[in-house]
């Protein structure tokens, strides 16, 4: 009677784990995937930003620092 359990619960495991990738499989069916355009847009204005970004930080760094060395 053990065995039977045992089995039926390998059984139910399988069925789940056909079931996700199913679904998996499905759901990446609807993703839209960008065109290599717009990849190369976002690319630039991420690279762009971040260059950005870390310019402002630099710039507020040595602001700071003089700061500080002119008060101490």
């Amino acid at each position: 009677m053990g065995e039977t359990a045992s089995t039926s619960k390998e059984n139910a495991s399988k069925k789940q784990k056909k079931s996700f990738f199913k679904g998996l499989k499905t759901e990446f069916g609807k993703i839209i995937w960008p065109d290599r355009k717009t990849v190369g847009k976002q690319t630039v204005a991420v690279i762009a930003c971040s260059i950005a970004l870390g310019l402002i930080i630099a710039l507020l760094d040595l602001i700071i620092k003089f700061g500080l060395s002119f008060i101490l």
